[in-house]
C-alpha cells in the first residue's frame, strides 16, 4: 500500500498531464478546509473523503490504488471540462455535449481504460437524462411569456408545448446510478 507521499506524488505527475491547477487537487491526511476531496490512508485502505465546513459528507474506502485515482481525477477532470465549457459555451446546446466529451478525452490522456469506464458511466447518464438542447430556448420563452403577463405555470407549459422536454429517468433512477456510480470508483 502507497503512503501519502506517493499518492501525493502520483497524483501531481498525473495532473501535469492535463494541465490541472493545485486548486483542483485532493489535499492529505486531513480535509485544508476549502472544501476540497481530501486522501486519508489507514490499515483499511485508500480513503476518499469529501467535506465542508468540518462536515463529512461522503467517504469512499478502496484498497485498489487505481480506483482513487479514477475517483481523484474524475472529479479533476470533471472540474477542467466544465471551466473549459463555460469559456466555449453554445447557449443553443445542452452544457453536457461538451462536457462530456472533453472530461473523457482528458481521462484518456492519463489512462484508456479510465476514459472507457468514464464513457459507459456517462452514457448510463445520458440513457436516463438525455440532453435537452431546448432547454434555454423554453427558458427564454417562458420569461417572455411571463413579461407578457401569463402565469409562470401557463408560460411554462406553452413553451413546453413548442418545445417538448426530453423523456427522463426519475429521482429514484437518478438516485441508483448514484449508487451504482458511487459503487464502481
Amino acid at each position: 500500500m502507497k503512503n501519502l507521499v506517493e499518492i501525493k506524488l502520483e497524483i501531481e505527475r498525473l495532473a501535469g498531464l492535463v494541465a490541472a491547477g493545485q486548486e483542483l487537487l485532493p489535499s492529505y491526511g486531513y480535509s485544508d478546509g476549502s472544501g476540497r476531496p481530501h486522501i486519508e490512508v489507514d490499515v483499511r485502505g485508500y480513503h476518499y473523503v469529501e467535506s465542508e465546513r468540518g462536515h463529512e459528507f461522503d467517504r469512499w474506502t478502496t484498497e485498489d490504488l487505481d480506483d482513487l485515482l479514477y475517483a481523484v481525477f474524475r472529479s479533476v477532470t470533471f472540474q477542467i471540462a466544465c471551466e473549459y465549457e463555460l469559456r466555449h459555451r453554445v447557449p443553443e446546446k445542452e452544457p453536457r455535449r461538451m462536457i462530456f466529451p472533453q472530461q473523457i478525452g482528458l481521462m484518456s490522456t492519463l489512462s484508456a481504460k479510465w476514459a472507457e469506464r468514464l464513457s459507459r458511466e456517462k452514457e448510463k447518464i445520458v440513457s436516463l437524462f438525455p440532453f435537452d438542447d431546448n432547454a434555454h430556448v423554453r427558458a427564454v420563452m417562458t420569461k417572455g411569456l411571463r413579461d407578457q403577463g401569463h402565469s409562470p405555470e401557463d408560460a411554462w407549459r406553452i413553451a413546453c408545448e413548442k418545445y417538448p422536454e426530453p423523456a427522463r429517468g426519475t429521482i429514484e433512477d437518478g438516485r441508483n446510478l448514484r449508487l451504482e456510480l458511487r459503487k464502481t470508483h
